[in-house]
């Protein structure tokens, strides 16, 4: 049974940083990806991060290009998003997601997901 729980999320004021934390269990493939992807109250999940592995080869949204940091400790099964001068338009629910490489950032292109960490930016 593959799990996911993401850790790290709360409230920070503008231009502040948080680092998100996904440890796994239950993978079942032998290489795959991991992303982050955040959803806002009535809008679509978006991809944030991704990386691929076994390589560690990560991919960025435009939301986070430059701000945030993408990292995979393999011996720890734990995914993380380091987050630097965040912004209040980072606000919402944030989600790490398993999936099998298709389209890096693509919600659709991943098959388990956690439960999500609130993350709250005020100005």
């Amino acid at each position: 049974q593959v799990r996911l729980v993401e850790s790290g999320g709360g409230s920070v004021e503008a231009g502040g940083s948080l680092k998100l934390s996904c440890t796994s269990s239950g993978v079942p493939y032998g290489s795959y990806c991991m992303g982050w992807f955040r959803q806002a109250p009535g809008k679509e999940r978006e991809g944030v991060a991704a990386i691929r592995n076994p390589d560690n080869s990560p991919w960025y949204g435009d939301s986070g290009k430059g701000r945030f940091t993408i990292a995979l400790d393999s011996a720890k099964n734990t995914l993380y998003l380091q987050m630097n001068s965040l912004k209040p338009d980072d606000t919402g629910t944030y989600y790490c997601a398993i999936g099998q490489c298709t389209r890096m950032l693509r919600p659709l292109d991943y098959n388990y997901w956690g439960q999500g960490t609130q993350v709250t930016v005020s100005s």
